[in-house]
Formats: C-alpha cells, sequence, structure tokens
C-alpha cells in the first residue's frame, strides 16, 4: 500500500514502552514487572489558535515542538511511575514520588529537554568554546565552522554516554521499535513481531534528525550575523533560537516527503546516521509493546472516527 495513502503517525520512547500519537488520541503501552502491558490514554486536545498558526511555515514548527514536549512528559512522568512499581502496590501508587534522577534521564535522552535549559546549553557552550580559538581563528567564516563542529562534537558525546547507562539503552532500544512499527505500517505490512524485526529501526521523521538539522542550519544562519563582540554573539544566538528550530522542521518535513525521489532522498541521511545512535535493535518483546501500543492507538482512532461519521461531531 502506498505511504502517501495513510495517516501520518508519530511515536516517541518511553521508560519500557512507546507511546504513539495520532489525529485524534496519544496511547502509551508499557510492560510491568509482571510482564503484563498496561495502557495510558490522553485525548488530542484542539486549540483552534494553535491550529491556525500550525499552518503557517517556519511558526508551525515552533507549536510542534511545544505540544510534543507537553504531551511527551506526560506519558513519560506515567512510564516512570509506573514500570518500577510492583503490580501489588497499585492502591498506593499515588503516594509513590517519581525519582528526579530517574525523571531527569528519560526526559533527556528520549529529546524532551527542558528549553531554558538544554537548549541554551547546546547553543552556548560550543559558543565560549569557539570563543577561545579565536586567536587562532580570527575570522566570522571560521568562528562559526568552530561552533558548529563544538555543537556536533557536544551532542554525539552525550548521546555516546548517556547511552552507555542501562535504562537508557532500553529506552533507546524501545526508540528503535517505535520506528520499526512505523515503517512496518507505511510499507503496508502485517503488524506482527517478525515482520516488524524485518524493518528499519531508523525513519526520515525522527526528532533525531530534528537535532542534527538544528546544527547544520544553525551554522548557515550564523554565517548573517557578527561573532563579535562576545555578548552581541550570545544575544544572537538566543535571539535565533526560535529561527534555527522553525527552518530546521522545515527541512525536516521537506526530506521526509522526497525520500523516496532518488539522489534527493540523501538529504536525509545525515538525520539517520544520528539515529544509530539513539536507537538500538529492539528484542522481540520490546517490539511487542510497540506494537500493542499502536495496534491500541489505530482501535481509538477507528473508535473516534466512527463516532464522528454517526453522530457528525466535529
Amino acid at each position: 500500500m502506498s505511504t502517501t495513502t495513510k495517516n501520518v503517525y508519530g511515536g516517541q520512547a518511553v521508560v519500557e514502552g512507546v507511546m504513539f500519537g495520532g489525529k485524534h488520541h496519544y496511547v502509551t503501552a508499557i510492560r510491568r514487572k509482571d510482564h503484563s502491558i498496561e495502557y495510558f490514554h490522553l485525548p488530542r486536545k484542539t486549540n483552534p489558535l494553535l491550529s491556525k498558526f500550525k499552518k503557517i511555515p517556519f511558526i508551525r514548527g515552533i507549536i510542534a515542538i511545544i505540544e510534543a514536549s507537553a504531551n511527551g512528559s506526560k506519558h513519560l512522568n506515567f512510564s516512570t511511575e509506573r514500570y518500577d512499581i510492583d503490580p501489588k502496590d497499585d492502591e498506593t501508587i499515588k503516594d509513590k514520588e517519581v525519582s528526579k534522577l530517574t525523571m531527569y534521564l528519560g526526559v533527556a535522552v528520549i529529546g524532551v529537554i527542558s528549553f531554558l535549559f538544554g537548549k541554551f546549553a547546546f547553543t552556548l557552550i560550543p559558543v565560549f568554546l569557539a570563543e577561545l580559538t579565536r586567536s587562532i581563528f580570527p575570522s566570522d567564516f571560521a568562528q562559526v565552522m568552530i561552533e558548529g563542529l563544538f555543537k556536533l562534537l557536544l551532542l554525539l558525546l552525550y548521546i555516546y554516554f548517556v547511552s552507555l547507562t542501562k535504562l537508557i539503552k532500553r529506552v533507546f532500544q524501545y526508540h528503535g521499535a517505535e520506528h520499526k512499527v512505523i515503517n512496518t505500517y507505511e510499507a503496508g505490512a502485517e503488524l506482527t513481531v517478525e515482520s516488524v524485526q524485518a524493518h528499519s529501526r531508523l525513519h526520515y521523521r525522527c526528532g533525531s534528525s530534528f537535532i542534527l538539522f538544528t546544527v547544520i542550519v544553525g551554522v548557515f544562519v550564523y554565517m548573517l550575523v557578527p561573532t563579535s563582540p562576545l555578548w552581541l554573539r550570545i544575544l544572537d544566538r538566543l535571539l535565533l533560537i526560535p529561527v534555527v528550530l522553525g527552518i530546521s522542521f522545515e527541512i525536516l518535513q521537506i526530506t521526509n516527503k522526497l525520500r523516496d525521489i532518488p539522489v534527493l532522498k540523501y538529504l536525509g541521511l545525515p538525520g539517520l546516521w544520528l539515529q544509530l545512535l539513539t536507537t538500538k535493535e529492539p528484542d522481540d518483546d520490546q517490539v511487542e509493546v510497540a506494537i500493542l501500543s499502536f495496534k491500541e492507538l489505530l482501535k481509538k482512532e477507528e473508535e473516534t472516527n466512527q463516532l464522528i461519521e454517526n453522530e457528525g461531531i466535529v
């Protein structure tokens, strides 16, 4: 079946599970300690004002990031609260406080990084590092290139080192399972463990690709503004964060649309290469959780579509 005839679904890995989002719903499935599956459902609320902004190129990327962060955090909270709780303790779950360290690691790995800390840190630390090399590379062009190099190295080192922990490695495996399920669905193949495992763990629409595009786009955008004095360079970088994010989002959409066109499909390869770090090959149990999550979403979407059709709900 052609991918153009299918609805577009997105997802996110969470602790011991996967979240998928559709037009009307978000669904997360996680595997409990007793190996049972637990689901978390949230309706997709529509804000008329935001819906208008999401139709405007460049601005829609910022809105999409905010929405993804807000919705993803809710499902991440659910998974971190539930995955290490024995089913016998369900009655007291409301009294259990989620570990701040676990929450921080989960949020950081999946990409829902705090805007004020994460984005600012990955934007400004390379600026200061590049500034230290000004005596060797004094030109604006060289400074921007060095800054971009430091940003890329910082990103790769960060992902690599957090992936060494057991928790994050498993989250990356669920990330791979999420991609495999989406690729299987878009290919029109059967959603079985064997079929899903045969598909790639890489996907053009992944948030990992988006993060890499912000590094590449930033290099070109920063070429348009001066790198000195330092205070102006810092101010420019902060003010241009929305611009870089907006452009990067549009490029991500373009590369996804061009992925089946010879030659042009290679535009998305850098993002796919980064996913070799942010995804790992999942085991069959993890793929099963991802499949169950996606099938639950499809069921919820179909129920809502039938309700809309039968009752004329807009």
